[in-house]
């Protein structure tokens, strides 16, 4: 404390730190990517363990023979379902539900949906009944799901039939995927958060400790992909992972995180480039913000959920549906011994594979060393600005600061506001679909806010001087740091990728910077154009590499995308880029042709 609290060592610190601002920051950047790349080597990872007493004593004996039942339908079979439940002893009870979308979903194929769910409830006999466990399978038009059905309907048959359940368990069969799975979820526990029409659910059990959802997409399963990223990045307790693990390994059943399967050849290149691959993929995944499955809509509710997912790789190892209903039934009746609900173990992880994972004590320190650069070129910039010589007779007035600050927001506004609202408008007047109004709608208000905030200090206050942007940078800095560490809280993988394009160019950025070549590079660098990159980058770690046009329609796919899931599921990613990131970019953009 006497460092600081001594005017002469403090002003020794202040100079010595804008002195070597520059190479601090440099070596601050270089220093979080290596360290956030070596996250995936593993000797700096941990091993997983289970942490919760009541799952990891003993392993259950398995004793069903599951043989699962094939469902040939075309779309969702309600009579046919409730008839099955029923004759499985399960009290059964259907809910239907409507929504209009705000433009329509091309690629599924939808605008106005009106869907049924079904689910049945096998009672616990040895429990109050206030605890309840949820088993859902998504039943699409189509026969892409049957399988998983099936095998929901046997686990049924097979779990009445037991004795020792301590908690309700609900089947949950639920039609249009997750606009289903929300209107069940929303009438169970009475909200309405996303404007759904539902009709309210006739029959409930307790409260949802846990839930898996399956899909099964073949009759021959290679292998099983765990999908744990959930709406908003939101990800389920690291016990649920462990549990799937442990019993996968018990069984003999290949399993996958990524659809990678686990090597042990670490101390190789190719095994850290396998286990570095796994890593981004989930960091993709996380940052988008959507839900990969089902599950991601219980974590909402605080449910500890995941989705199982069978692939068939045309390995030359298959997995018999009976194994893999050994699997199920294992995990379910460790959950049902469960005294709580999962807190044990981690929440915020990254896993590069199913056996190893990395906390978030140590991946926050990479995005530590990113921020920690905004606020030294903060700490230069004001103490620039308290100089005497550099001082002026009257510093920078609030309008010449907030006037660029004020309408930069108001184009991001538009920016979340508008491509919906003129959808109409552009149908008329262009022959485009509704989606592609919105889409191109989003594009033009983005590109436009490249030129109306240049130079609008002008407006109300003459020419810009040298202090007022500084202000105007120092104001900038501090709120994309802001701006970037509540994203990091909420969710890392965004908070991360988004300071490892921002932080650079808006560390450097001034007026006197060559403004071709310097505008040339924010824009390259912009929040669009990171999400661009994103979608190249993901195909190429999943091995599908695109061409440069198919990737410009996958980035288009993918802005429809998020307005959908903003406005049917509450993703937060898209009203964060445009309502707050944006325009902080377009701070900078302002400062770079200041006058």
């Amino acid at each position: 404390m006497g460092l600081l609290s001594d005017p002469s060592r403090r002003k020794v610190l202040t100079g010595l730190l804008t002195r070597l601002n520059t190479p601090i920051c440099i070596v601050c950047y270089l220093a979080g990517i290596v360290w956030f790349m070596g996250l995936a080597f593993e000797p700096f990872t941990l091993r997983t363990y289970m942490s919760e007493n009541a799952m990891g004593s003993t392993m259950v004996l398995l004793r069903g023979a599951i043989m699962m039942l094939v469902c040939f339908c075309s779309g969702m079979p309600v009579e046919w379902l409730v008839k099955a439940m029923q004759s499985r002893g399960l009290e059964v009870f259907t809910q239907s539900f409507s929504r209009k979308l705000p433009f329509p979903d091309e690629n599924k194929e939808r605008y106005m949906v009106r869907g049924t769910n079904v689910y049945g409830i096998l009672r616990a006999p040895r429990a109050p009944r206030t605890e309840a466990l949820v088993i859902s399978a998504p039943c699409s038009p189509g026969d892409s799901n049957n399988q998983a059905v099936g095998l929901l309907l046997a686990l049924a048959q097979y779990f009445r039939n037991q004795v020792y359940w301590a908690k309700d368990i609900i089947f949950l069969v639920n039609e249009h995927d997750l606009m289903g799975t929300q209107a069940w979820l929303e009438a169970y526990h009475h909200t309405n958060i996303t404007g759904m029409e539902y009709s309210p659910l006739q029959g409930r059990a307790g409260s949802i400790q846990a839930a898996l959802s399956l899909e099964l997409s073949s009759d021959v399963i290679t292998s099983l992909d765990l999908i744990l990223e959930g709406l908003n990045g939101q990800l389920p307790n690291l016990d649920l992972a462990n549990l799937f693990y442990a019993f996968c390994q018990k069984l003999g059943v290949l399993c996958t995180i990524q659809g990678k399967l686990q090597r042990n050849d670490w101390d190789t290149a190719e095994g850290y480039t396998h286990a570095a691959q796994t890593m981004m993929l989930m960091v993709l995944k996380q940052a988008c913000g959507r839900s990969w499955g089902d599950h991601g809509l219980f974590l909402r509710y605080h449910i500890e959920a995941a989705s199982v997912r069978g692939i068939n790789s045309f390995r030359h190892y298959k997995t018999d549906a009976a194994t893999i209903g050994r699997l199920l039934e294992g995990m379910v009746r460790k959950l049902n011994n469960l005294l709580e609900r999962l807190h044990q173990s981690y929440f915020f992880y990254l896993l590069p594979s199913l056996s190893r994972f990395v906390s978030i004590g140590c991946y926050m320190l990479a995005f530590g060393l990113l921020v920690v650069i905004l606020l030294l070129r903060a700490l230069d910039l004001w103490v620039h600005l308290g100089a005497p010589a550099l001082a002026a007779p009257s510093g920078p007035g609030v309008l010449t600061v907030l006037t660029p600050v004020v309408i930069s927001h108001l184009t991001g506004v538009a920016l979340y506001l508008l491509p919906v609202h003129l959808q109409e408008m552009a149908v008329e007047h262009f022959p485009v679909s509704e989606t592609e109004a919105v889409v191109l709608t989003a594009v033009a208000i983005y590109t436009a806010g490249l030129a109306l905030p240049h130079n609008t200090q002008r407006l109300l206050s003459g020419e810009g001087t040298e202090q007022g942007w500084k202000v105007l940078k120092l104001t900038a800095l501090l709120y994309l740091a802001v701006l970037l560490g509540c994203t990091a809280l909420i969710n890392f993988s965004l908070g991360f990728i988004l300071a490892v394009t921002l932080v650079p160019i808006t560390a450097s950025m001034t007026p006197h910077m060559p403004k071709a070549l310097s505008a040339l590079v924010m824009v390259l660098l912009s929040p669009a154009f990171t999400v661009l990159y994103c979608v190249f980058i993901y195909q190429e770690l999943i091995e599908a590499p695109v061409s440069v046009s198919e990737g410009w329609m996958l980035f288009l796919s993918v802005i429809s995308q998020g307005i959908l899931d903003h406005a049917l599921y509450g993703s937060l990613v898209y009203p964060l880029l445009a309502l707050f990131i944006y325009p902080c970019w377009l701070m900078f953009w302002n400062i770079l042709f200041w006058s």
